[in-house]
């Protein structure tokens, strides 16, 4: 390929891009990567992954493009704005009802993405005749190390990736394709002596700036982690029932953030503030039915409402005992654990040691009757 052809290439690439709805693109070599790999083994050395077992057993891919695809010899990243009207803090204070992270208040973006990802492909491979491949989050690919390396904005101290045009707000795809293109410069590092993302953190998941600790992160424990929550970073969660924006909306580049365009991205009236006790009383066709279309429905039914109860414990709101009582005869195990935990922060000492004197005995789970135990011991 000549270079005059390349650079009409990169330009028409650059223009569908933007002519698809995406926000930002550039590319990158996949060698740029180098860097990233001990960044990736040191994180899974130190256990930081906790029970993502599906981060190990891909690092030799996730940490070189060319052991995921050898042919790949150009990645293009796209970045999608899904900059909020308001600063999601705005809702925290209202306890009584749950707060959801801003990326999950609309609909799937994996699905937006992943289509326009393969318009862009299709149009590729029928102007070049170049091999592609559409990778969304769910396949082994470092995008923000790919992102910062190709120009898009850098990680910050929270190990997120900040836009000095759009801040903490934006969704990541990339394309991988046979084609040799130049590559874009890399961005460099704007955080300088802010530590704002750090001292803000809920559950102190940051051992270091640019290091976190998965295990403590609020997002991980509601989305990704399948079992109990340990019982001293629940507290800390708040009223956040699914993943967390701290670190992301106190970032002073956010002053430049736009409100995203896309209609697919506006949050849904039942996302934004919902209840917790309506959400509490979902069955498992209820939960599916409020959450189609919604990232909130790939945590299943009974983690979600796990993190509900959670919620809800530490709303110190009496109305919510007769919510936690009821769910004290769930059919999981998992919620009915943390039916007895909001209920130890919400009742009285001695009412509580009540209930637990009349449902101890008679409860079949051991991860049950410790809550019963240690909630009792206070």
């Amino acid at each position: 390929m000549t270079t005059s052809t390349s650079s009409s290439l990169r330009h028409h690439i650059l223009d569908r891009a933007r002519a698809l709805g995406f926000d930002d693109c550039a590319i990158v070599s996949p060698a740029a990567l180098n860097g990233a790999a001990g960044d990736l083994r040191d994180f899974l050395a130190r256990g930081y992954h906790g029970d993502m077992a599906w981060m190990a057993d891909t690092a030799a891919r996730r940490a070189h493009p060319r052991a995921l695809w050898p042919e790949v010899r150009s990645i293009i990243v796209l970045a999608t704005n899904y900059g909020p009207a308001r600063a999601p803090s705005a809702q925290d204070q209202r306890l009584e009802r749950g707060a959801i992270s801003v990326y999950a208040q609309g609909r799937d973006y994996h699905d937006v993405i992943k289509k326009r990802l393969k318009h862009l492909a299709r149009d590729l491979v029928a102007r070049s005749g170049a091999a592609v491949k559409v990778f969304v989050d769910t396949a082994p690919v470092m995008e923000k190390p790919l992102a910062q390396a190709a120009g898009l904005g850098w990680q910050g101290k929270h190990t997120n990736l900040v836009s000095r045009r759009f801040g903490s707000w934006l969704f990541l795809g990339s394309i991988f394709t046979t084609l040799e293109l130049a590559a874009d410069a890399p961005e460099k590092d704007h955080c300088g002596a802010c530590r704002a993302c750090l001292d803000c953190c809920p559950t102190n998941a940051f051992p270091a700036p640019f290091q976190l600790d998965a295990r403590r992160c609020i997002s991980y424990l509601t989305i990704e982690h399948k079992g109990h929550i340990a019982r001293e970073l629940r507290p800390g969660i708040g009223n956040r029932i699914y993943g967390c924006d701290a670190c992301l909306a106190v970032c002073p580049w956010n002053k430049f953030a736009v409100r995203t365009s896309e209609p697919a991205f506006a949050p849904r009236l039942e996302l934004t503030a919902p209840r917790l006790a309506d959400l509490a009383r979902l069955d498992d066709a209820g939960f599916r039915q409020v959450f189609a279309g919604s990232p909130l429905k790939r945590v299943g039914r009974e983690r979600f409402v796990r993190n509900v109860l959670i919620a809800l414990g530490n709303s110190a709101a009496p109305e919510a005992v007769p919510v936690a009582e009821r769910l004290l005869d769930d059919g999981a195990p998992l919620v009915r654990a943390m039916a007895v935990w909001a209920l130890s922060r919400l009742l009285p000492a001695a009412d509580f040691a009540a209930q637990r004197a009349r449902r101890r005995a008679g409860e079949s789970d051991a991860a049950v009757r410790a809550e019963w135990d240690q909630g009792e011991a206070g």
